[in-house]
């Protein structure tokens, strides 16, 4: 964990080149404004998301998106989504058939619209919408083949408080997912591993607070709550993570660092498993840092 720690830090001294923008002050939480009309922005994230308890586990999600102002309430992205993985002495049955060891590769595209309601400057409260459309072809859990849809739609809540020194973030979403997994070879005897289609709608719920300690620091705190539902089983699972963040933003650029650990779960367990939290499809700890240039 250190040495990723050391790693994402180093970055955000390597990418401090001059921006300025619609400034994510917390790690998963955003605000609700849209970029201006003409405004242009580029948006790297990378998630490591670690350990099941059990063996080894090690994952790397990198985002990369640019996002345009389409109007003075309205901004598209696009994104292309890659990730590596890591695991050793770790099946999970109907989830983690085998260990996969891999450098980052292309893993899915992303396109997306943001509209913005009410702003909390000018409206003494920001209220906006997010609807983003994804597609990707390998399982972020196991990193097999596995063909996935998404639909999320967001409703973006904010509010700014002793002279926008305090901002405080919330965000309601709900998504829809198809996915359909490819067939394996060789699977362990008696592994469960369907390749029929499936369904699932997921709810999350986050909220956080970022406070401008410094000129141009913030300092953060954000929760998320999230469970799903599948078509057979019912709830699936259900996950509590939150965790602080450090926020630097510049004349052009800003950085965001924060850790994710998970606090509470429930659902589907394995054996061998901390009690107390879901760890099939959700991982104890995240560690996310992004980064945004204006241009």
């Amino acid at each position: 964990m250190k040495r990723y720690a050391s790693w994402l830090l180093a970055m955000a001294a390597v990418c401090a080149v001059p921006a300025e923008a619609d400034e994510n002050l917390l790690g998963y939480t955003t605000g609700a404004e849209a970029l201006p009309k003409g405004a242009k922005e580029l948006y790297q994230y990378i998630t490591l998301r670690q350990d099941k308890s059990v063996g080894k586990y090690e994952a790397v999600d990198y985002k990369t998106e640019f996002e345009y102002g389409l109007s003075h309430r309205l901004s598209g992205s696009i994104a292309a989504k890659a990730m590596s993985l890591d695991t050793q002495s770790l099946l999970i049955d109907g989830y983690l058939p085998a260990d996969r060891q891999f450098s980052p590769r292309l893993s899915g595209i992303e396109a997306g619209l943001k509209y913005n309601f009410l702003s909390p400057v000018k409206d003494g409260i920001g209220v906006g919408m997010a609807v983003e459309a994804s597609y990707s072809w390998i399982d972020p859990h196991s990193g097999q083949d596995k063909d996935t849809l998404n639909l999320e739609t967001k409703l973006l809540l904010q509010k700014n408080y002793l002279d926008d020194t305090l901002s405080w973030a919330t965000n309601l979403g709900i998504e829809a997912t198809y996915a359909k997994r490819g067939d394996i070879a060789n699977l362990p005897a008696g592994f469960d591993w369907p390749t029929d289609p499936e369904m699932e709608i997921e709810f999350t719920g986050s909220t956080g607070l970022a406070y401008r300690f410094a000129p141009n620091w913030f300092a953060g705190a954000e929760l998320t709550y999230q469970t799903e539902f599948e078509t057979e089983i019912g709830q699936e699972r259900w996950s509590l993570f939150g965790g602080p963040s450090l926020h630097y933003g510049a004349k052009q650029w800003w950085a965001t660092l924060t850790w994710y650990p998970q606090l509470k779960g429930g659902g589907e367990t394995f054996t061998g498993q901390k009690s107390g939290l879901h760890l099939i499809e959700k991982t104890e700890q995240e560690l996310r840092f992004k980064i945004g240039y204006n241009f």
